[in-house]
């Protein structure tokens, strides 16, 4: 095998000059970035407005609109019978759940039973025109309800005045919708963003024990309760009705049929043939235990029944929105968390399911038919509704082809509504407290919380600071708590981020981390670092600065007092993406600090905006042209061709 001569190794040190050489120039001599103005026009233009289509003929041009606006006009055309029938199974299987539960979630929100049905009939028709999912089951849920009745009820005393809170409920439905519809129109998905994963599975978790406690109202038998949503003062509630008020054949009613339930559970995930037994088994103790207390007169004997409930048509309630009272700040604020909560768990829903199908969910489309579902239903006497992710878990094991099987459930709500609601005037409310009782174990996801423990222990702070801040204060504390958190936590990541002295894997010209690649070799004489930011900033820059100078003076310490410490440190700004003044002036002073202890600055890999900045702030003339490197490896190599130059002392 021919050996290198001296002249080729001095030829191809000369090409490995020039090449560093060139590739500096490219840095040094790129364009400027666009103005701020371009920026902001351009992030606005793709975030606000709708993107471009390719040219369509003018008289195609109202049909797409329509089509983008109502999905249900481009799927419908290859609608068959094959997909009806299974959409109509699904459907039917759908409202056999849905109806016990939504008696029973209007309940959780201190409504009358028939706006829990009510909420099952217009939402779910207005989303499958203009809803993109296909599995997603719409109507109300637990934790909405939840919401609800306890923002509301601070406001307005359901007890005392349910017409004027029936209005305020009303009225937040309107403003949710409002809200969902706007986010989607703005393109403003990334806000429900701010409520984490894990900041959702704390508040469910908590949300659902809350719930829990307060079923034990209807199991009970109890007549006067707490309006608090904190454990304790449920707890206490129970605690003192035990000792005064309380009947014990409800507890047996409700204890008989939430085992029932149960067992059907446990059969249908152990066998998945049988989905539709869990499915049914809710409606099917409906109407057991109704006819059962129908036919003994237990409604005589101390059993707690629905009593008022009031069927038909869903009457128009436009004329119940308050939009010139005196809560409709507290309404819009109310509306404003509900629509952030209920997109959240309708788009993490139907995202799931349309993952397994293989196709695509559009956020924003979503938000526009969710809002606009809201809006309507707000008018037609339905308070807030989403995407349940229990229905829709039953919805997409019934086989369910597309959204019309929300329209069959639907359809069928509404026939109950209107033969079904003098039969339902003797359905016992401990049998709807164990229907919400059995919904409840799928809001508590321990094994998440766990993941969440081992993957991200600030995250999982996150989690326990939603749960117990719904536990123990309110639902508004929870998600104070949950999302005061977060920002906490990006604060701090962001004016204490860390920094990381490198190492070149062997036989590469790859720099890592000396830490987590033990194998990485040192240069003597040359630290190189690298800045783990994606900005350089008033709120990090210090800090930054002090941290690298430790790093210096811990490597002088290392190498020993006779070798004076490294002569060149390579600053590796890959991951930073943007400076500002402060950045500069932080990087300026560390430069020279840097000279007062004899180092030398080499900077590598600044990023479009930095470079731009650095040479606007005239700090590439201060630390010298020569030492500004497209790459960490043509610094080092530079570095060590000065070394071997003699230019500096070892």
């Amino acid at each position: 095998m021919p050996t290198s001569t001296p002249a080729a190794m001095e030829l191809q040190q000369m090409e490995s000059i020039d090449g560093a050489t060139q590739r500096a120039k490219w840095l040094l001599n790129s364009p400027n970035p666009p103005p701020l103005w371009r920026q902001l026009y351009t992030s606005i233009k793709h975030n606000l407005l709708p993107q471009k289509t390719p040219i369509q003929p003018r008289n195609n041009k109202p049909l797409l609109f329509l089509q983008a606006l109502f999905p249900i006009l481009k799927w419908g055309r290859n609608y068959n019978a094959t997909k009806f029938k299974n959409d109509l199974m699904a459907g039917l299987t759908l409202a056999s759940l849905c109806i016990p539960q939504s008696i029973g979630y209007a309940s959780l929100a201190k409504l009358d039973p028939q706006y829990g049905l009510y909420t099952s009939v217009v939402p779910p028709l207005i989303y499958a025109m203009m809803g993109s999912s296909r599995e997603i089951a719409i109507g109300p849920v637990a934790v909405v309800s939840l919401l609800l009745s306890a923002m509301i009820s601070k406001v307005v005393d359901p007890s005392d005045d349910p017409v004027a809170y029936r209005r305020l409920v009303f009225t937040v439905t309107f403003f949710t919708g409002t809200f969902q519809a706007l986010f989607g129109v703005c393109r403003l998905g990334f806000l429900i963003d701010f409520l984490s994963h894990a900041a959702v599975v704390g508040f469910m978790g908590g949300a659902a024990i809350v719930i829990g406690l307060q079923q034990l109202k209807g199991l009970f038998g109890i007549t006067h309760f707490t309006t608090k949503t904190d454990v304790v003062s449920v707890t206490a509630a129970v605690v003192k009705a035990l000792h005064h008020e309380w009947y014990p054949l409800n507890f047996v009613l409700g204890c008989t049929f939430l085992i029932l339930i149960l067992i059907t559970r446990f059969i249908g995930r152990r066998n998945k043939k049988l989905f539709w037994l869990p499915a049914m088994a809710p409606l099917f103790s409906v109407v057991l235990s109704t006819l059962i207390v129908y036919l003994t007169k237990a409604d005589k004997h101390g059993v707690k029944i629905v009593k008022h409930f009031k069927g038909g048509l869903n009457p128009i309630s436009v004329d119940q929105l308050d939009f010139g009272g005196s809560h409709v700040g507290e309404a819009a604020k109310i509306g404003l968390i509900c629509a952030l909560i209920a997109l959240t768990e309708a788009i993490a829903v139907g995202r799931s399911f349309a993952t397994i199908k293989g196709y695509h969910l559009d956020g924003n489309k979503e938000m526009v038919a969710m809002g606009c579902m809201n809006i309507v239903g707000s008018c037609t006497s339905c308070y807030t509704a989403t995407g349940s992710f229990s229905r829709t878990a039953v919805n997409f094991s019934a086989g369910c082809e597309t959204v019309v099987s929300n329209i069959v459930m639907s359809i069928t709500v509404l026939i109950s509504l209107l033969l079904l609601t003098r039969f339902l005037y003797y359905t016992p409310l401990p049998i709807l407290a164990s229907i919400i009782l059995s919904a409840l174990p799928g809001l508590i996801d321990v094994n998440e919380a766990y993941n969440i423990w081992k993957v991200d222990k600030l995250d999982f702070l996150v989690c326990i600071g939603a749960f117990f801040g719904v536990l123990f204060g309110s639902v508004e504390i929870g998600l104070l708590v949950a999302v005061g958190i977060s920002f906490a936590k990006i604060i701090l990541l962001s004016i204490k981020p860390s920094t990381e002295v490198l190492g070149r894997l062997p036989g590469t010209d790859i720099f890592c981390n000396i830490i987590q690649y033990p194998v990485a070799q040192k240069f003597p004489g040359i630290l190189v670092i690298r800045i783990n930011s994606g900005t350089l900033c008033f709120a990090n820059s210090n800090f930054i600065r002090e941290r690298i100078l430790k790093l210096v003076t811990d490597e002088t310490e290392m190498e020993g007092s006779t070798k004076g410490g490294p002569r060149v440190m390579v600053l590796d700004m890959t991951n930073v993406l943007n400076i500002d003044t402060s950045g500069i002036h932080a990087m300026a002073e560390l430069h020279k600090e840097l000279n007062s202890r004899g180092t030398q600055l080499a900077v590598a890999n600044p990023r479009w905006h930095v470079i731009a900045k650095m040479k606007a702030g005239k700090l590439i003339v201060k630390i010298g042209l020569e030492w500004i490197f497209l790459s960490v490896a043509d610094a080092v190599e530079a570095s060590l061709r000065h070394k071997i130059n003699g230019l500096y002392n070892c």
